[in-house]
């Protein structure tokens, strides 16, 4: 039998209430309105891979990633971790061992760290809050363990977060985000706002902390190439759906859906195979009033009368799970 997934979510759903003040909509004679930033999203991720999700911005890849980590919750479906549906928990004590073993390192490494702590309680907050090691020299000898296996020395512990770059700002995150011990761990953006150069070096750091510690990545990231070089697994966000899920080989070189077709073709092709490519034309819809039938029909080239009215599902195509009436369009 094949091992379970290490985290599942079925039909979840997160609305946002957009609607504007009692009284304009009392003389307007308009109702409330909302917004799903995730709607319905099935997915799965497996003990030790790289599962990342891309897209266009509002897509809701950073909505899914905070109801993962409890900084939101959802407004319909689960999120199972080990089996255990993580929406169900209510209180304080139902929530921690779980929490422990689901971290998040966030996309700006600027805002994500309080300024006025030195470096060392920042990094030793988790470690304080779930009861893993008590006050004195043994949690002293982590915080510098944590600082080294980052790439960064135990002398740091003592200095403020202004005084370290983007990119170390970042590892000190990624200390902080190690030291409950975790098993899940969620990088929302980790290199967009960093430089190129020090883009690299953050990630082979991931793919060596991934191999030293058996962790399992949610990377969520709307730049392609860094995408190919870190996942197993890649999941394709449009409107709040999932369009398309492959393996990271066959969704690179065999692409199905027409969205995930024209995020490739934004790639440079170092090759100059000579290959047509189908310029991204218009804008992502309203997301307040998205469009009847496939989301994407207003941009796609292939559409037709059944795009405009029937939402597609999603299914499995060569390997490839595609939400779309004709997946095999953009192999053209």
């Amino acid at each position: 039998m094949p091992e379970a997934p290490l985290v599942r979510t079925r039909g979840l759903v997160r609305q946002f209430d957009v609607s504007s003040p009692f009284l304009t909509r009392l003389l307007q004679g308009q109702g409330r309105r909302s917004l799903k930033a995730v709607d319905g999203l099935d997915l799965e991720i497996r003990r030790g891979e790289t599962f990342a999700l891309v897209g266009e911005s509002g897509c809701g890849k950073s909505t899914l990633a905070r109801m993962m980590v409890g900084l939101l919750r959802p407004t319909a479906g689960a999120i199972e971790f080990e089996g255990v549906d993580l929406s169900r928990l209510r209180t304080r004590a139902e929530q921690t061992p779980f929490r422990r073993k689901i971290q998040m390192i966030f996309q700006d490494p600027y805002s994500s760290l309080n300024p006025r702590w030195r470096i060392r309680h920042i990094i030793a907050e988790p470690i304080r809050t779930h009861h893993l090691i008590a006050k004195g020299p043994a949690l002293d000898r982590r915080v510098a363990e944590l600082l080294i296996q980052v790439g960064l020395s135990p002398r740091d512990g003592d200095k403020f977060p202004h005084e370290f770059s983007g990119g170390q700002r970042q590892r000190i995150s990624i200390a902080r985000g190690l030291a409950s011990n975790p098993e899940f761990l969620v990088c929302d953006e980790p290199t967009s706002a960093l430089d190129v150069s020090v883009q690299a070096q953050i990630l082979n750091l991931l793919k060596d902390l991934q191999r030293s510690h058996g962790l399992t990545y949610l990377f969520i990231s709307h730049n392609l190439a860094v995408v190919y070089q870190m996942a197993d697994r890649v999941g394709v966000m449009y409107l709040g759906k999932l369009v398309e899920l492959a393996g990271v080989e066959e969704l690179f070189t065999r692409p199905r859906h027409p969205y995930t077709r024209m995020l490739l073709d934004t790639l440079p092709d170092l090759s100059m195979s000579g290959r047509h490519r189908v310029r991204v034309a218009g804008e992502v819809p309203n997301p307040i009033a998205p469009p009847a039938g496939c989301p994407f029909h207003p941009r796609c080239p292939y559409a037709h009368d059944r795009c405009r009215i029937e939402q597609p599902e999603l299914r499995n195509h060569g390997g490839s799970l595609v939400a779309c009436h004709l997946p095999d369009a953009a192999l053209q």
